[in-house]
């Protein structure tokens, strides 16, 4: 997808160890990069719209009645894990924005804009895609706002 956006981009890879703390924190550590610039990809069931992906700090919490705000409705909730799975074809702490099986809606926490390049999930643990915030918002048609706490 990024290849084919004629997208800049850069793949990082690590040995995924399952260290306490989450898929994203040991990224951040392996890659030697700060947390505020690892992002995770997290899916959601918006009420009255089905799923959604958020993108936000691997350090921070959703906010998920912002999220539900920001897609217009009222409520949203963490979707269920294998559900989340079969949408987007990756497995939980490997779910990337890109390529998903099926395009959700898309939003990245305003935050992104902080710094020029910032890391994703490339699709499975252990592989981080480091990309331009506004060059994931082009390729994704991704909306940005401040979702994350």
């Amino acid at each position: 997808m990024l290849e084919a956006g004629g997208t800049s981009f850069a793949l990082h890879t690590y040995g995924y160890a399952g260290r306490p703390g989450g898929v994203g924190l040991e990224a951040a550590q392996a890659l030697g990069v700060d947390a505020d610039r690892v992002f995770k990809t997290l899916i959601v069931d918006v009420e009255g719209a089905g799923l959604a992906a958020a993108i936000l700090p691997v350090a921070l919490e959703l906010d998920l009645k912002r999220l539900a705000q920001v897609l217009g409705h009222k409520r949203a909730l963490m979707a269920d894990v294998r559900r989340a799975e079969r949408a987007t074809g990756y497995v939980k702490g490997g779910i990337s924005p890109f390529g998903q099986k099926q395009r959700l809606p898309t939003v990245l926490d305003a935050r992104a804009g902080d710094a020029s390049t910032i890391f994703v999930s490339g699709g499975r643990r252990g592989l981080e895609i480091e990309v331009a915030p506004a060059d994931l918002v082009a390729l994704l048609g991704a909306t940005v706002a401040p979702i994350a706490r």
